[in-house]
């Protein structure tokens, strides 16, 4: 890679007085992307700022007639920004990114620029904007022949898996060839365990996969959210037919620490996706009768409600 570097540099100062701008701005973005790779970010940004300067007018504003050029640019300076972790900056840069509609842009660039706007999405929490930048991330490094679409599909299986679908990602025209991929298979299998809400399953294929999926910073960032997602599933189906559940029960059936069980039962408190509250001398889960009783009156009634309203239609229709 330095080698490499010597040569970009070398390159970039015998055409300073060739004036052949093309060759330029492609060797710069190449020795930029050098820059990313050895994460010399400070050096990354004197080119970009280069790169800039020679895709804007005399008014100092991006030049819409480069927006090919302003797309490279732009792709390298999303990247540095994703890996900063600078949402602020990176959520400015990729929709200003999307404005630009005069650019015929390779579609490895806008492979970049989508998968980075789908990590941004994913760590904002909106999970339907992240699934969608994947996929279109998906698609254009497919269309490029680029191995990154590869894990941009295990990303889109985690989006699809945190946004809690019930739809298989792999039922699409574009990622069914995919699908038993030996790279894919792993996520195949843990959409399933995570669909059937079967915890062991799931942390199974997590323990066995680890080089396929754990390997992944990014993926690894938020496994914690889906084991988090497919406990509080298990907890509401395992605490439903009791008034009273002992923690130290719930923690051996998810398979996790009594604090553990403590932190996720105050959680599902707190939003109100459990009425009830825990008895911590006693290690015991109350849950309330009342507001249990009245979801169910309230569901009857909903039911009877909506049993009137067809009886109604149906009778207006035959008369």
């Amino acid at each position: 890679m330095e080698l490499l570097q010597n040569f970009y540099e070398t390159t970039l100062d015998a055409l300073k007085d060739a004036k052949n701008d093309r060759l330029w701005f492609k060797t710069n973005t190449k020795l930029g992307k050098l820059y990313f790779d050895r994460s010399d970010f400070t050096k990354l940004q004197k080119i970009l700022k280069q790169l800039h300067q020679s895709c804007q007018t005399d008014e100092g504003e991006d030049d819409l007639k480069k927006g090919t050029q302003l797309l490279e640019i732009y792709a390298l300076e999303i990247q540095m920004y994703t890996v900063q972790k600078n949402n602020k900056k990176l959520k400015a840069l990729y929709e200003q990114s999307l404005q630009i509609k005069s650019a015929i842009p390779h579609p490895l660039i806008m492979g970049v620029i989508r998968e980075c706007g789908g990590k941004m999405h994913l760590r904002e929490g909106e999970f339907e904007n992240a699934h969608t930048d994947f996929f279109e991330a998906f698609k254009n490094y497919d269309e490029s022949g680029s191995p990154r679409r590869t894990t941009c599909l295990k990303y889109l299986v985690l989006a699809n898996m945190l946004m809690k679908s019930g739809i298989n990602p792999f039922d699409s025209q574009e990622a069914k060839p995919y699908k038993n991929d030996p790279e894919i298979l792993a996520m195949t299998n843990l959409v399933v365990s995570y669909q059937n809400n079967d915890i062991n399953e799931f942390e199974s294929i997590l323990r066995n996969n680890r080089s396929n999926i754990m390997a992944d910073p990014f993926i690894r960032e938020h496994i914690e959210d889906l084991l988090r997602n497919i406990r509080t599933q298990v907890l509401i189906k395992l605490i439903g037919p009791y008034t009273r559940i002992a923690i130290r029960f719930i923690s051996n059936e998810l398979n996790i620490e009594p604090l553990e069980v403590e932190s996720l039962l105050v959680s599902c408190i707190l939003d109100n996706t459990i009425q009830g509250r825990i008895d911590q001398v006693n290690q015991v889960l109350e849950l309330d009768k009342e507001s249990r009783g009245a979801a169910r009156y309230n569901a009857l009634d909903k039911w009877s409600n909506q049993i009137y309203s067809l009886q109604l239609a149906v009778i207006n229709k035959m008369a």
